[in-house]
């Protein structure tokens, strides 16, 4: 009873996980709409798609300090609140202030939740389960991924494409509200009730719950050496050490490395990427990079302990360069995919131009402006692409997505 109740402990902390992976891919099923409703520029569209990554940073930052300060299971409750805030304002959303300000709430709470849930399963998982009920939230990042590419297929062919976005975006609120209520069930952390909030009777009550097969003298002696990382009061831990300084240099180019290597785009925009190398239904191939994603995180978690952390590295990052770089010399050189994208971003030109046109929104004259001159490049860059002499012997028929 007792593993099973720690088990459930740990599941939900990592469903924030799940809502990690849900809220960040969701959005490539309704970032074209975006577009193309509130007429965005370039510019306007980055800043309105990455609001996210901005909160996530500002959470990841300084999440640790009211994790410390209140405990984990409240501001896991807390992240919660955040992520049904998100999806609601993000599907309601008026206009793209609003909408950036929606996701930014969202993305703190993804920032924040990287830090207190693997914490908190840490801090409540015996030493020898520590491993794989820590490994559930990176399981449940790259299983939120696939369900939100698999609820934009399902969205996308049941609701009208003006309305389906934001279906997309807030059916997040659903997951979003189970993952709160069962937050209430979880117990304190027991290091933070001994070590931060002083109340040593109530962490080692928690201590008898995980670990039911240990003597009392063992639960003292646990509760003990918890106890004995303390740092008295008026002082504070060292952390930017000489000894630590090449450790932390390391782990923090692994993350950075990982981050720019541009899987992010893939992730963000697998729809219109996919729809561009003239796949015919792009939400439901882009189901296949979940699918993908999920198997070989399967794969990873299995090949760590045997091959070791720092062969995974070397593997996984001659994988994505290879398959990144091909990726990018595809689109920069192969005359079809240019064709495809122009005529994709020609149609698109002409359908917001019209859609100003007959006052489907508010528009300002430089919208309409800008419409116009977009309009305008495509139908040029599409003539320039169908012109080349490497398009003209093509045997590739082209399909719109």
């Amino acid at each position: 009873m007792t593993k099973g109740r720690l088990l459930l402990w740990s599941i939900t902390s990592a469903l924030a996980g799940f809502l990690f992976g849900f809220d960040t891919v969701v959005i490539s099923g309704a970032e074209k709409e975006i577009q193309d409703l509130w007429a965005l520029s370039g510019t306007m569209h980055g800043w309105a798609l990455s609001s996210a990554l901005w909160g996530t940073v500002l959470g990841a930052c300084f999440g640790g300090i009211p994790t410390k300060r209140w405990g984990r299971r409240k501001i896991l409750i807390f992240n919660g609140i955040l992520y049904v805030v998100s999806a609601i304002g993000s599907g309601l959303a008026w206009d793209v202030s609003s909408f950036i300000v929606a996701r930014f709430i969202g993305g703190v709470g993804i920032g924040i939740s990287t830090i207190a849930a693997p914490l908190f399963i840490a801090e409540i998982s015996p030493a020898k389960d520590r491993g794989k009920l820590g490994g559930l939230f990176q399981f449940n990042i790259v299983f939120g991924i696939l369900v939100a590419y698999l609820s934009n297929y399902i969205i996308g062919n049941l609701c009208d494409i003006g309305v389906g976005w934001r279906w997309m975006l807030g059916v997040e609120a659903v997951p979003a509200v189970i993952y709160t209520l069962m937050c209430f069930s979880l117990p304190e952390s027991p290091r933070w009730l001994i070590v931060d909030a002083n109340r040593p009777e109530e962490g080692v009550e928690v201590f008898r719950k995980i670990n039911p097969g240990m003597s009392e003298a063992e639960i003292a002696e646990l509760a003990g050496s918890v106890e004995a990382t303390r740092v008295p009061a008026g002082k504070h831990s060292k952390f930017w050490t000489m000894r630590m300084r090449k450790p932390i240099f390391f782990a923090f180019l692994i993350a950075f490395f990982n981050q720019v290597s541009g899987i992010n785009v893939i992730l963000y925009f697998a729809p219109r990427l996919l729809g561009l190398a003239g796949m015919n239904n792009a939400l439901a191939a882009s189901i296949s990079l979940g699918v993908t994603n999920l198997i070989f995180t399967f794969v990873g978690l299995w090949l760590i302990d045997r091959l070791g952390r720092r062969t995974l590295l070397y593997i996984g990052s001659a994988g994505y360069i290879l398959s990144l770089g091909v990726c990018a010399i595809a689109f920069f050189s192969f005359s079809e995919f240019k064709v495809v994208s122009a005529s994709i971003d020609t149609i698109t030109g002409a359908e917001q131009a019209m859609r100003i046109e007959r006052g489907e929104g508010y528009f300002s004259a430089a919208d309409k402006q800008r419409a116009a001159a977009d309009y305008a490049a495509a139908r040029k860059a599409l003539a320039d692409a169908a012109a080349s002499e490497r398009y003209k012997g093509a045997k590739i028929p082209l399909r719109a997505p």
